[in-house]
């Protein structure tokens, strides 16, 4: 049996959309709900400090009513961020190294640097419940590192795959991550993926590493979803996972 590979949506861009006019349209609630209901496995969100999309308020709310898995991603050495997460509880944190006024992730993190904290951290979160993935880069060190912080999970850093992926080179797109996923694999990680998987590419990252648990996507399927519709959209990615 094919290991299952779960479709978390973020719907960071839609409240974008919605805070560049005001009001509540569109509904970030509804589209939560929508994603569950429209097949998807799971609802991401990344408030940031400004809340220039997601808004700590919405976090809350969506606590309520959803049902599938949430993942809220973040730099947790945001106090307001750490606190946040400790009071909701999801299913799973995604730690990010995010800047302050960062416009998008943009690294992994330094899993050897950062040790101690890291280790800090994790146990924090791990010790309320909490399943916890840090984003790192495709290399190998980088995996060890984080094996040895206590992270439940890895979730790779996929924008240089996507990027050399347009330009034709797939072959040299998914070999550092295969290696590193393999590494995960073999640490007793857990795997997860994000940031610039899109439909086009997002099948061949699925069949070289068959063993990856999650995949989170945002800014990609909520364009496609303006042409091909949010319902569509979720299964035409979830085919992409088979």
């Amino acid at each position: 049996m094919a290991h299952q590979t779960h479709l978390s949506v973020n719907i960071n861009k839609l409240a974008t959309l919605r805070n560049s006019r005001g009001g509540n349209n569109p509904d970030i609630i509804k589209a939560a709900t929508d994603v569950e209901l429209f097949g998807g496995d799971g609802v991401t969100v990344h408030p940031r400090p400004d809340e220039r999309h997601i808004r700590y308020e919405d976090v809350y709310n969506i606590k309520k009513i959803i049902t599938t898995e949430f993942n809220i991603e973040g730099n947790p050495r945001e106090k307001k961020f750490v606190d946040l997460v400790l009071d909701i509880k999801p299913h799973q944190v995604t730690l990010v190294p995010d800047g302050q006024g960062q416009l998008t992730s943009d690294h992994g993190w330094d899993t050897i640097t950062h040790k101690d904290y890291l280790v800090e951290m994790i146990r924090i979160f791990k010790n309320a419940g909490i399943r916890v993935s840090i984003f790192t880069d495709p290399d190998i060190e980088m995996i060890e590192g984080a094996a040895l912080t206590g992270t439940d999970r890895v979730e790779l850093y996929t924008e240089g795959y996507a990027r050399l992926f347009v330009e034709g080179n797939k072959t040299q797109a998914i070999k550092p991550y295969i290696a590193a996923a393999e590494k995960a694999k073999h640490l007793g990680l857990g795997l997860n993926a994000g940031h610039d998987l899109d439909f086009y590419n997002l099948a061949f990252f699925k069949k070289n590493i068959p063993w990856l648990d999650e995949v989170s996507i945002g800014h990609a399927l909520i364009c496609d979803a303006i042409y091909w519709g949010f319902e569509n959209t979720i299964q035409l990615y979830k085919r992409q996972l088979v």
